[in-house]
């Protein structure tokens, strides 16, 4: 049995974007919010949909001063017969956990937070676009709020879920991206944060990209933290590549995000009879692979795009071409898997839907 959660309707709704109006990631919210509170002794307390609006917040809260926040990414898909899928929301909050734990945030409840996320995407459902490509973006995040100027975890904490109407990732069908490889910067080592979606791992990341998008590359790859030899995941996405017929991705070691999708692909390719091989990969392999001409596709997965085709890589003085820069086999089936379980036109064979 859940806590009851109560529900306070806005007075004032929101102006929804027009049908065929483009819909910028991020930019649109929807008219209510889902949002609980935590309290040292009390466990979490107080869970309510309210009116989207501004929060109160003490400047001294140490979300701003020592960096406790975390987040999570997922969607919901309006069907064809006017039903709502969400995907693998339990994987979401499981690993919100995990996230939680290192940041010493308390954990929450990942039944009841999937549970609060159905309720308050049902309540604001006339929100989700049902255009080709389109879906309700879902922001769960926790920050601590304790006003006070010292380095210890929080005594209390917020927690919100915010959903957002987005359009297409790709505006004009799915197209492979130009990749930077960072060979300066690093993003996370083993022991520390990279495995988590904490703040502070994206705004460390900016630099790279500026960098990349400088040059005229899109996404920034990373390499490991130690030797900056080892391949990591790009920007906001696991990385991975087909060489010689193989399903090639590095293996999560602590300092990779344990994507969501990239679970997915994994779990599709095996289905589809590849070998699938999760191992350290090293930059150097995959550029000798490159102009041997054994690297047959490259794509990056994640909640926004699912998958990204790569196209080119930059690394150093090389410039590797891909599939001459066109989408691969396996690239396309498993977009068109997932896409089409999310959106329910191909059958969910994996269990992965979660119906609203």
């Amino acid at each position: 049995m859940f806590p009851e959660i109560s529900i306070t309707k806005t007075t004032s709704p929101r102006k929804k974007p027009e049908v065929g109006q483009p819909l910028p990631f991020g930019r649109n919210f929807t008219d209510h919010m889902f949002v609980m509170d935590y309290v040292r002794g009390q466990g979490w307390i107080n869970p309510r949909i309210v009116p989207y609006a501004p929060i109160s917040i003490e400047p001294a809260a140490m979300v701003f001063h020592y960096g406790q926040a975390v987040f999570e990414g997922l969607k919901a898909y309006k069907c064809d017969d006017g039903s709502i899928n969400l995907f693998r929301p339990n994987c979401n909050y499981e690993r919100m956990n995990d996230s939680n734990d290192r940041l010493v945030i308390p954990q929450v409840d990942v039944d009841f937070c999937v549970h609060a996320t159905k309720m308050l995407v049902d309540l604001d459902k006339d929100w989700i676009p049902s255009g080709k490509g389109e879906s309700l973006y879902i922001r769960p995040f926790v920050i601590a709020t304790d006003p006070f100027l010292g380095v210890r975890a929080s005594d209390t904490y917020t927690f919100f879920i915010l959903l957002s109407p987005s359009g297409a990732y790709y505006a004009h069908g799915i197209q492979p991206v130009k990749i930077y490889v960072e060979d300066k910067y690093v993003r996370a080592v083993r022991g520390g944060t990279g495995f988590t979606k904490c703040s502070g791992n994206y705004a460390c990341s900016l630099i790279a990209q500026t960098t990349a998008h400088d040059l005229g590359y899109e996404q920034v790859l990373w390499l490991d933290g130690v030797e900056q030899k080892y391949i990591e995941e790009v920007g906001a996405m696991n990385i991975m590549f087909v060489i010689d017929g193989k399903l090639v991705t590095p293996m999560l070691n602590g300092s990779i995000l344990p994507g969501i999708t990239r679970r997915s692909c994994i779990e599709i390719a095996k289905s589809l009879g590849y070998e699938v091989e999760e191992r350290r990969v090293s930059i150097d392999e995959i550029i000798e692979a490159g102009k041997a001409g054994k690297l047959d596709e490259c794509f990056g997965t994640g909640t926004a795009a699912v998958v990204s085709p790569v196209g080119e890589l930059k690394y150093e003085d090389n410039i590797i071409k891909i599939n001459n820069g066109e989408i691969g086999k396996l690239t396309q089936k498993v977009y068109d898997t997932i896409t089409g379980i999310q959106s329910g036109k191909v059958e969910d064979t994996f269990g992965w839907v979660t119906k609203i």
